[in-house]
Parts: C-alpha cells; sequence; structure tokens
C-alpha cells in the first residue's frame, strides 16, 4: 500500500451525474412530454404536474426510468382529465424504453482517475436507483473492472451509510464519498465523521443540492472535476 491509504482505506463514487452523465437525458424526456401533452396543456403546466407526480412517487417506486416513467403516465393522465388515448400513451412507454437504452457516456477525466486510484486504494460505487438499471449501466459504462465494490441502494441517508461502513469494516474518517448531489452524497456521510467531496454538475436535479440551514461549504471539499480526486488525497497525507 503507499501513503495515500495512510488516510483513506476506501473512496467511493456516486454514479449518476458523478461517473457518467444521466440527468440531461430525463430533462429531454420531459421537453418530449411536454410536446406530447400540448393538446392539453401548457409546458409549465406539464412540468409542474410532472414534478408533483415524481416527488409522491419516490417513496413508493424510487429512483429511476421506471419511476420516472410512472410519473410521466400519471401527469399525463392529470393533464388530460383522463382524455388521453392509447397511442399517445404508447409514446410515453416508447420514451421510457428509449430512456433505458441510451447507451452510458462517462465524463471527462473518469476513467483515467479510477484506474490511478484503483492502484492506490480500494474503491467503491455507491448508487441509488432501480437494481436492473444500475447493474446494466454500471455493465455498459466499462468502469466495473476498476471497482472494488457496488452498493445499489434506494436511498442515500446517514442510516445507509453506517449500515455499509459496518459491512465492509471502514472508520468513517478513513472513507471519503465523492459526488454530485450534497442531499444524497455529501451531508450524509460528513454527519457520520467522513470525508466528502462535492463535484458540481450543473445538470443536477435542484431536489438534491439543496444546502440546509447550518451547513457550510466547509464541511467538505468542494473539486472542479473527477481528475482532481488523486490530487487532493495527496493533501490528506
Amino acid at each position: 500500500m503507499t501513503e495515500i491509504c495512510m488516510k483513506i482505506d476506501v473512496v467511493a463514487f456516486d454514479a449518476d451525474d458523478t461517473l457518467w452523465i444521466n440527468e440531461p437525458r430525463y430533462q429531454e424526456a420531459s421537453k418530449t412530454l411536454q410536446e406530447l401533452l400540448a393538446p392539453y396543456a401548457n409546458k409549465e403546466e406539464v412540468t409542474e404536474h410532472l414534478h408533483r407526480a415524481e416527488i409522491r412517487n419516490l417513496g413508493v417506486y424510487g429512483y429511476g426510468v421506471k419511476g420516472y416513467l410512472i410519473s410521466m403516465l400519471e401527469a399525463a393522465v392529470e393533464i388530460s382529465d383522463e382524455k388521453i388515448n392509447g397511442s399517445e400513451i404508447a409514446e410515453i412507454l416508447t420514451l421510457g424504453r428509449q430512456m433505458l437504452e441510451e447507451p452510458v457516456h462517462v465524463f471527462d477525466h473518469v476513467e483515467a482517475t479510477l484506474e490511478r486510484l484503483s492502484e492506490q486504494t480500494e474503491l467503491m460505487v455507491i448508487t441509488k436507483g432501480d437494481l436492473v438499471e444500475q447493474e446494466a449501466r454500471i455493465a455498459k459504462s466499462g468502469l466495473a473492472k476498476y471497482v472494488d465494490y457496488v452498493e445499489i441502494v434506494s436511498e442515500k441517508t446517514e442510516d445507509t451509510y453506517r449500515r455499509i461502513l459496518e459491512t465492509y469494516t471502514i472508520l468513517p474518517w478513513r472513507f471519503l464519498m465523492v459526488g454530485n448531489s450534497l442531499r444524497s452524497d455529501i451531508l450524509p456521510v460528513v454527519a457520520l465523521g467522513g470525508r466528502a467531496v462535492y463535484i458540481h454538475y450543473e445538470g443536477t436535479w435542484a431536489y438534491e443540492n439543496t444546502l440546509p440551514d447550518g451547513i457550510t461549504a466547509d464541511a467538505f471539499e468542494q473539486l472542479d472535476h473527477i481528475g482532481l480526486v488523486p490530487e487532493y488525497l495527496e493533501t490528506l497525507e
């Protein structure tokens, strides 16, 4: 082991919008839904109904395309006052399938960073969402060969991270989480005494990036891109 592991035993990464592009496919799907439902409502109304359906359904269907598809269908039924026809429903179903079948586009610096870090310490991916969907995206990304452990969870809370740390016998202060979501990747880890690196991504869902009162940005490290993580780790020696 190198000196880098004297401070951090495991570096964990979020997947969606940290390792690969994710949110834009939802934004494009929303635009397509707006066009499809134009006979029933304007764009703002479609967006509002869809957002409400998403939030309402998170606790039932979780994160991922399948839950989003159900939210799109519910929004379409509500907006059309149940007048939406079978062909329009079929278009929404096709839209969901296209989202699932899209190729995975890995961000710049990601593969080189994971390859470098994998030679120095253990790596983990902690991602939330549908099990089948996330397993498929990890496989498509080509990054699995650099990762020692993968955890696909329904939600990322302090309890989730505590369970993961206990399962792998990792001390919180020797654990680093890297992600683009303050709500899911950063704040729960910091609360447990772990280290966290926030990498801002412009397309991240606003729901994920609200900084609670009493929490300041100096509670975690912020980097411009994932390629700077190895250098950050060296500063911890």
